[in-house]
């Protein structure tokens, strides 16, 4: 696996990473998203979501369960300032 970068954010096999974040998530976005407004996908085993950060609302789902959902709303608001300092160094503010 080739890992780079020691802010924020590091690059896992060429996919932005936030660091540091918590349990068995994986939080990222895409480069070739960075157009949209600020937001993150999440991915754990073959489920993945996708939040939007200024209001943590669900952007798109598949495979979480309602519970499982209300968790990751509770990490991204506790890594907030985290998540939009990592989505700035990658794509800009």
């Amino acid at each position: 696996m080739d890992i780079v970068g020691d802010g924020p954010t590091i690059h896992v096999a060429g996919v932005p990473r936030v660091r540091d974040t918590p349990g068995p998530y994986r939080f990222f976005f895409y480069s070739f998203d960075c157009q949209e407004p600020k937001y993150v996908h999440v991915r754990r085993e073959w489920m993945v979501c996708k939040f939007w950060l200024a209001s943590a609302a669900l952007a798109a789902n598949h495979g979480f369960s309602a519970h499982e959902l209300n968790v990751i709303r509770s990490y991204i608001g506790e890594y907030l300032p985290r998540l939009v300092e990592a989505w700035d160094e990658h794509c800009g503010p």
